[in-house]
């Protein structure tokens, strides 16, 4: 019988392609892929190491495995990822239960890793992140109709919070035609939505070609029949230029959404970030943006409780909230990162401060969505179909506003039977906070 091999992928869509890629090379050598690892032989856990509760979350992942282990269920555990990239010898160290200790430079070798496990030995192995794959087969595990596209790996900014420059090393773009030749195999495998992905995607190319070529690629990946939605996630506010938003207003295929992470808009604080801007310069870019492309929905994220932040700086953040209206908006507390330049910053913010002023973010942008969802009451979308909530007796599915995983969500009524992946025209007919509700019409 075939060994049975489950995946646990903790983390950003980054690590899923990862997961993805040591999936295909598994399944291409004959092993069973389950998805319950408590069904599997061999358990392998693609960790996050970005922020305390990542690391906590990734900890509690291969104690439970260990349980499963002990009792037998489990035979083998394999720890590859950022967690493990980031505290090699520790994470080694610390997990016993974990036959493999592996770096994100030895995710390529996976069938080699379980080679070594197999027969008994336990298997540490860091080799240099900068062998981590940038291309390649990929078994898809989201939705069968959507996949994320990463066009680069690693991060060249340095922010001073930020342990990804450490942990996956710098930036390094994908080339044109590698990106353009995954896309297709995506589509000709049913893929209708692309996401485009990286640590900064409006880098992209600057490291191969010296400037950067997110334009161009996307134009690219628009001529690739069977794409109907693609999405640009993770475009840094300076970086954002006339070209990139006349492409995205021009390109039917294009979705009018713009992810930009600004993290504050208080100039010390951002220049202490190592980020660029100022209030008076983020505000000017989100109006031009929404003045050349008509119709755009921006998301942003932002960090409270930066060391030093002040009363007065919160407040101005709540405001300049308050007067932009982001369409999307992710609000998260500072997380205390060492091996991070602001670990060591003096006025550290207490974490029970952080997380109420992130809080309140939140609870203001409660309401803005709110008031933004009453507004298309009446007004008619198309919705691709993710699925059937067998306890709401209804479709759900998302429009072209809102991301996977990350966004709201359009719950509908259908008189007919609908499937996974197919688009239908849909008219709202209420709202709630962050998702709209709906029904289908007739074409």
């Amino acid at each position: 019988m075939p060994i049975k091999v489950g995946m646990v992928s903790l983390g950003c869509s980054k690590n899923l392609v990862d997961s993805e890629r040591m999936l295909y090379k598994l399944r291409k050598h004959g092993y069973e892929l389950v998805t319950e690892p408590g069904l599997a032989d061999v358990a392998i856990v693609n960790t996050c190491g970005f922020i305390q509760s990542a690391k906590e979350e990734a900890i509690e992942t291969v104690l439970e495995l260990g349980k499963l282990k002990e009792d037998g269920t489990l035979k083998k555990i394999v720890l590859t990822g950022c967690l493990t990239e980031r505290y090699k010898e520790e994470t080694a160290e610390q997990f016993p239960e974990a036959d493999a200790v592996i770096g994100i430079g030895d995710n390529k070798d996976i069938v080699d890793v379980l080679d070594h496990v197999l027969a008994n030995e336990r298997y540490v192995s860091f080799a240099p992140k900068l062998d981590a794959e940038l291309t390649g087969e990929r078994l898809i595990s989201t939705l069968p109709f959507f996949s994320y596209l990463k066009v680069a790996e690693g991060c060249s900014n340095c922010c001073t919070y930020c342990a990804i420059p450490k942990i996956r090393g710098k930036f390094r773009s994908v080339p044109i035609e590698d990106c353009v030749a995954e896309a297709r195999r995506l589509a000709e495998n049913g893929v209708s939505e692309l996401v485009v992905i990286a640590q900064d995607t409006s880098r992209y190319g600057e490291d191969l070609y010296g400037e950067s070529r997110l334009p161009k690629l996307l134009r690219e990946l628009c001529k690739i029949d069977g794409l109907k939605w693609i999405r640009t996630l993770y475009c840094y506010p300076e970086r954002i230029t006339d070209e990139l938003l006349d492409t995205i207003a021009s390109e039917p295929k294009l979705v009018k959404y713009l992810e930009i992470p600004i993290q504050h808009c208080n100039g010390d604080i951002l220049s202490r970030m190592n980020r660029w801007g100022d209030e008076k310069q983020l505000e000017a870019l989100i109006a031009h943006i929404r003045e050349r492309v008509p119709g755009v929905l921006i998301r942003t994220t932002l960090i409270t409780g930066f060391p030093g932040e002040t009363e007065e700086q919160f407040t101005q953040l709540a405001e300049f909230v308050k007067r932009v209206r982001f369409d999307r908006l992710g609000c998260f507390a500072y997380s205390r990162e060492d091996g991070t330049k602001s670990y060591d910053f003096p006025d550290q913010i207490d974490t029970e401060t952080a997380e109420h002023r992130a809080d309140i973010i939140m609870e203001q942008q409660m309401l803005i969505s709110a008031e933004d969802n009453e507004k298309q009451l009446g007004k008619e979308f198309e919705a691709v179909v993710e699925g059937f909530d067998r306890f709401g007796e209804c479709w759900f599915g998302r429009t072209r506003h809102d991301a996977p995983d990350i966004d709201g969500k359009v719950f509908f009524s259908s008189e007919d039977k609908l499937a996974v992946g197919q688009f239908v025209r849909i008219k709202i007919t209420d709202t709630l906070d962050y998702d709209l509700i709906g029904e289908v019409i007739s074409e």
